[in-house]
């Protein structure tokens, strides 16, 4: 038995570092799989807002399953199936008319609720025999999220973390490893003086010491807590399913530390989108300085080559990744190096974990409990979030 938890509430787990436990798959997270099952229970980024236009409509992978995302002229987004119930076409292929979406092959016509409304050589009545799936979304902070799952729709959970003032940053990225490679990662504190040694880090003293790493169970997932050799702590947070919450460090000493979330969607079994949403605590001139040094940063990166092309780079052995540590992006090139490195699906059966690895270790416990859970048909732990969480940066 060891602790895995920080405070008076301890609990002690069977689990000793190097064992591990396999039972249930949160790998695989298609339609028909227990992880893929978890996860539609909940609501899932799936777009960035501002890339999506009224009138205009997009194929989306969402954990092997595809689907149709569309803007109506309105301006409300709607997720139905990918194809057209006639022939089978792609829908994204068709047009917009007002906040209807009509198929490229025959002309059918849908409602954002799936209803065909409209065939136009066919009888009247055979299009009310018609219905395509259709998934509730909500638009909020910069992201349009979608409910997946079977049931009916949970309340949308809101994040008064990030709902103070301040600017709010959006952005995503594509890693080409499992989701569970970056969900662990998000957890390990233990990575962050080795991986990013040289790094931005560096500047705002993220980097200099190796934490002792303790973590607790929590009513919403995981509370993590990496403390220094002079007693502070860096508190993140892991709420259930696949969100990230942590102190984000700022890109100048002006700014602040950030409040940064993440949500690590698969897009299918070896690949996964991270969306991204952090409040930066500037206002006024502040941020509009801020707002001009992202758009300069942006201008950079995007001349150069993509972080995923130089992380696949460094691991053919073609570049090192210690060559490279000048790029604005090199955090997040440091990390697909790091977690594409264990394999787009790792064999963890080979791992062997230590003391370190107590908040991974917590994670994937509570993941078997719950697919365990799902799979024999027991009630599954009501996850919760008090009104506000509080992360510290450690510094």
């Amino acid at each position: 038995m060891f602790q895995t938890t920080k405070g008076s509430e301890t609990m002690m787990s069977s689990e000793k570092p190097g064992e591990h436990i396999y039972d249930m798959d949160f790998v695989h997270t298609g339609p028909d799989t227990l992880a893929g099952r978890y996860l539609r229970m909940f609501w899932q980024p799936v777009y960035a807002s501002e890339e999506l236009k009224p009138g205009y409509a997009v194929p989306i992978r969402i954990m092997s399953e595809d689907f149709t995302l569309y803007r109506g002229e309105s301006g409300s987004a709607y997720v139905v199936d990918f194809r057209c119930a006639h022939r089978g076409t792609q829908l994204s292929l068709g047009w917009v008319e007002q906040d209807c979406i009509r198929c490229f092959y025959h002309g059918w016509k849908y409602d954002g609720s799936g209803q065909c409304v409209e065939q136009p050589a066919e009888d009247e009545s055979f299009a009310q025999k018609i219905r395509i799936r259709s998934y509730p979304t909500y638009e909020y902070l910069g992201l349009i999220f979608a409910y997946l799952g079977d049931e009916a729709a949970p309340p949308f959970p809101r994040y008064s973390e990030l709902e103070e003032e301040g600017v709010i940053d959006v952005g995503s990225y594509v890693r080409y490893c499992n989701y569970f490679n970056t969900l662990g990662n998000g957890i390990d504190q233990a990575h962050v003086p080795f991986t990013h040694a040289k790094s931005n880090f560096t500047k705002f003293g993220l980097n200099w010491d190796i934490p002792k790493i303790t973590a607790e169970e929590t009513t919403y997932g995981v509370a993590m807590y990496g403390t220094r050799s002079n007693g502070v702590a860096r508190v993140n947070h892991y709420i259930v399913p696949n969100i990230l919450y942590i102190k984000g460090s700022p890109e100048s000493a002006k700014e602040g530390w950030r409040e940064a979330f993440a949500w690590r969607v698969p897009v299918d079994d070896a690949s996964h989108r991270s969306f991204n949403i952090a409040l930066v605590h500037v206002g006024g001139e502040a941020a509009l300085r801020f707002r001009e040094r992202q758009r300069q940063q942006q201008e950079v990166i995007s001349k150069l080559p993509s972080a995923n092309e130089m992380a696949a780079a460094a691991l053919a052995g073609k570049i090192s990744v210690h060559d490279i540590e000048e790029r604005p992006d090199i955090v997040n090139i440091q990390d697909h190096v790091a977690q594409q490195g264990q394999g787009a699906i790792p064999n963890r059966e080979a791992e062997r974990l230590g003391r370190s690895d107590v908040a991974i270790i917590l994670l994937r416990q509570i993941w078997q409990r719950e697919l365990n859970a799902l799979a024999t048909g027991k009630p599954l732990k009501k996850w919760s979030r008090p009104e506000r969480l509080v992360a510290t940066s450690g510094v």
